[in-house]
């Protein structure tokens, strides 16, 4: 019966694994390198490539809609310590704060931009790296310790 146990700890554990690592993986991708990759290419003028980024964070922003489900839905089934579902809760936070406030402040200066004005300076920028670095930071939170529990020899001792 035991043995049973692990099994089963084992696949509920990583479940939320699988979606926190998925997830850092396509954040870095899309935000750390894609995103700043293309405003290195000489060919793409500031507009197109402002416009490019936010279509961009809008279809990404929509995926980790999909994904705060996803991942709600593998903690609540998993083991539910209370850290694991409070992380999850954070980046669903920070997914409702870009969602609601900063994408549409950012889409609005973007907007401005490729009309030819110049909008007033502004930290928005920052503020969207910082979200999208506290994302990494809880979803690397919520990941080591399911990663650890999943290496260790009895995941039932772990829970």
């Amino acid at each position: 019966m035991k043995v049973l146990w692990s099994i089963a700890c084992r696949k509920y554990t990583a479940a939320p694994l699988v979606v926190a690592a998925v997830w850092f993986g396509m954040l870095l991708g899309v935000s750390f390198l894609a995103t700043p990759a293309k405003f290195l290419a000489p060919s793409l003028t500031l507009g197109v490539a402002l416009d490019v980024g936010r279509q961009t964070f809008a279809i990404f922003n929509k995926v980790e809609w999909l994904l705060s489900a996803v991942l709600l839905g593998a903690v609540l089934s998993s083991y539910r310590s209370w850290r694991s579902l409070s992380l999850a809760l954070v980046i669903i936070t920070l997914v409702a704060m870009e969602t609601f406030w900063l994408l549409p402040l950012l889409d609005q200066r973007v907007g401005m931009i490729i009309a030819g004005e110049q909008p007033s300076p502004s930290n928005l920028h920052n503020l969207y790296i910082a979200f999208e670095l506290a994302k990494l930071l809880a979803l690397t939170l919520l990941a080591l310790p399911m990663a650890r529990r999943l290496g260790s020899r009895d995941v039932s001792e772990a829970r």
